[in-house]
């Protein structure tokens, strides 16, 4: 198995994680307000956090988990807790932790369990994605003694591989859009099968 520093993450913090309703309840009454998750706030911020409430509502809509996905969760006789690193104004959280959320919730031994990133940074840099605080990132422990089984993230494979690609070729607006048409098109297809791959890793471990 995959380890980090000793209780890096405790049962305390897991305590005091959010489900994900409460994740969008907390989005819901800061754009309210006029600002978002973070500390860094500002109208664009704002903004790309409104655009991601849109994305995350047609998620919770239109994402159905396919059948194979669903059969390994439902079989699933481990118990899981998958803490995910997340902040609202982040597109490539909305686009992958609405399909997080279903998956947790067609097992009744995963829970997922979401937390900031900018409120726990000692957290955040021991799951660095090439020396950067991508997000969503995903680790999955067990429930019982919070041993760490595997991670997941920022983006699956496919999507990661092609920013690597984009990121040496154009500018940052530019790659940004490309990669929203592939998720929008897309449509969780992908990240549904990394975990039936990441599944069948975790639970052999």
């Amino acid at each position: 198995m995959e380890t980090t520093e000793q209780n890096i993450i405790t049962d305390r913090l897991i305590e005091n994680a959010m489900s994900y309703r409460e994740y969008r309840e907390l989005i819901d009454d800061l754009l309210e307000k006029g600002k978002t998750t973070g500390p860094k706030q500002s109208e664009k911020m704002t903004e790309y956090t409104r655009m991601n409430v849109q994305r995350m509502n047609r998620l919770d809509r239109q994402v159905k988990l396919n059948d194979s996905l669903t059969q390994k969760l439902e079989r699933l006789d481990e118990e899981w807790i998958w803490v995910v690193l997340t902040e609202g104004w982040c597109g490539d959280a909305a686009q992958n932790v609405p399909v997080i959320a279903k998956m947790a919730n067609a097992s009744e031994n995963v829970e997922v369990k979401l937390i900031l990133r900018d409120e726990h940074p000692e957290i955040m840099d021991q799951y660095l994605t090439n020396g950067t605080r991508s997000i969503p990132k995903l680790i999955c422990l067990d429930a019982d003694s919070l041993e760490e089984i595997g991670t997941w993230g920022p983006r699956p494979e496919e999507a990661q591989q092609m920013v690597y690609e984009l990121k040496d070729k154009l500018e940052k607006k530019e790659w940004v859009q490309k990669l929203h048409k592939w998720y929008a098109d897309d449509k969780g297809e992908t990240i549904q099968s990394d975990f039936e791959e990441l599944i069948d890793k975790w639970s052999s471990s």
